[in-house]
């Protein structure tokens, strides 16, 4: 696979606490030059990149993040909220202790009303695989499977750990009904961005990519 394939179906990524402005506009500059599918930014920056970037790149943001045990009714004013500023996706994360529950209703009925409160925009949806069992990761492929939602997504990268070739492989034998696979996560090279395409995964949240093509270039 070429590297401008691989970079299209990258959510450039920066969502550290302490990110600034400055940072937030040099990934919406990367996010450009090198046509990733997204910039992945803290709400709090979507409206002024949505202005920076003047429509050269989407504007993906997080909603529930990084625990995700906010109230569906916070979920979906943070997601109407990021829309209203621009936003083109939105990745949530699931109440992963409603899933320890088997509150299975529960989180369906969150996934919908968010994806509802983003008038139709991408909805992924971050299940925080390091923190699960096979079973549990099985059941929130039926969930969103069932769903409104886009796209399961393995890691919000901020737990225990990120997107294992493992867990690509179960989504893709387990995923139904066209929805679509994020690993997100400890993506570090070329070669793992590769097989993660390869095993089923759409999109890539990573911002190391783009800095391994900025090296290679660089000839480091």
């Amino acid at each position: 696979m070429n590297i401008q394939a691989i970079l299209s179906k990258c959510d450039h990524t920066l969502l550290a606490v302490d990110a600034t402005w400055e940072q937030i506009k040099a990934i919406c500059d990367d996010g450009i030059k090198y046509q990733t599918a997204s910039v992945c930014i803290p709400a709090s920056f979507v409206s002024k990149a949505k202005e920076y970037a003047g429509g050269r790149l989407k504007i993906c943001t997080v909603i529930g993040f990084p625990n995700g045990y906010s109230t569906t009714a916070a979920k979906c004013f943070e997601a109407s909220d990021a829309v209203k500023n621009g936003a083109d996706e939105i990745d949530m994360v699931i109440n992963v202790g409603w899933l320890k529950d088997k509150r299975y209703s529960d989180i369906l009925n969150e996934i919908n009303a968010v994806k509802k409160s983003c008038e139709g925009r991408l909805l992924k949806v971050i299940i925080e695989t390091c923190l699960l069992t096979d079973e549990e990761k099985i059941k929130m492929c039926e969930i969103v499977s069932e769903s409104d939602a886009d796209y399961i997504k393995t890691s919000t990268g901020f737990s225990t750990g990120g997107a294992t070739f493992e867990d690509i492989e179960l989504f893709a034998k387990h995923i139904t009904n066209g929805k679509k696979i994020k690993a997100a996560g400890g993506i570090s090279s070329l070669d793992d961005a590769e097989k993660f395409i390869s095993l089923g995964a759409s999109r890539l949240g990573t911002s190391r990519v783009v800095k391994a093509v900025k090296a290679m270039e660089n000839g480091i």
